[in-house]
């Protein structure tokens, strides 16, 4: 019951389209191969593994509540996604060019993915608000459970969807990935100020 509960509330708290899941997919697509989008990958499934710990344990509500810390937090949330529309923006369609796959090295994805994931005040609050409250309702055994089935589905679902990505990216001539681009970068975008307006009584 645990397990259950844990990967049902984990697929509905990560399906939304975000600017992680939107990062994670255009790297799928973007990269000449499947191998060279791993540490995009892997950086997003670690930073929510960390979240989910840290929500279950209880850190992550200290770090809310420090109202320094919360402004710093958004601030930095804002500036990294008007950065990561813009590159999304830019880049082409179809085969990637050697210019923007430079545009991506591994460094450069663990960073952008890092920040998608951990510099995201919402993410974090949906995970204390959501995993943290509901893994109240066990312990011991049971909350390892709920965290192991938490931590699943998002490894689970950050390999999908690379995989879905690198399989458009194949199948596409250039011009809808060029315009899903277009797309995602307004999105991501539209959720730093959205995270901004929403947050900004904090930072006055």
């Amino acid at each position: 019951m645990p397990f259950l509960h844990g990967l049902l509330l984990s697929i509905g708290l990560i399906l939304p389209l975000g600017a992680q899941n939107v990062f994670i997919f255009s790297q799928g697509a973007l990269q000449p191969k499947f191998r060279t989008a791993l540490p995009a990958v892997i950086a997003a499934a670690v930073c929510d593994t960390l979240l989910i710990l840290l929500a279950i344990l209880g850190v992550s509500v200290l770090i809310i509540s420090v109202p320094v810390l919360k402004t710093i937090l958004i601030i930095a949330g804002v500036l990294f996604l008007a950065y990561i529309g813009w590159v999304t923006w830019r880049s082409g369609g179809g085969v990637p060019s050697s210019s923007e796959a430079s545009q991506y090295s591994p460094r450069k994805q663990v960073m952008l993915a890092v920040s998608v994931s951990l510099l995201n005040p919402h993410a974090i609050m949906d995970t204390i608000g959501v995993i943290g409250t509901s893994s109240l309702d066990y312990s011991g055994l049971s909350k390892g459970m709920f965290a192991l089935a938490c931590i699943f589905v998002s490894w689970l679902w950050f390999f999908s969807l690379a995989t879905a990505g690198r399989l458009l990216g194949r199948l596409d001539s250039g011009g809808l990935m060029r315009a899903m681009n277009k797309i995602s970068a307004l999105l991501i975008w539209a959720s730093a100020i959205m995270m901004l307006a929403s947050n900004a009584g904090d930072i006055r």
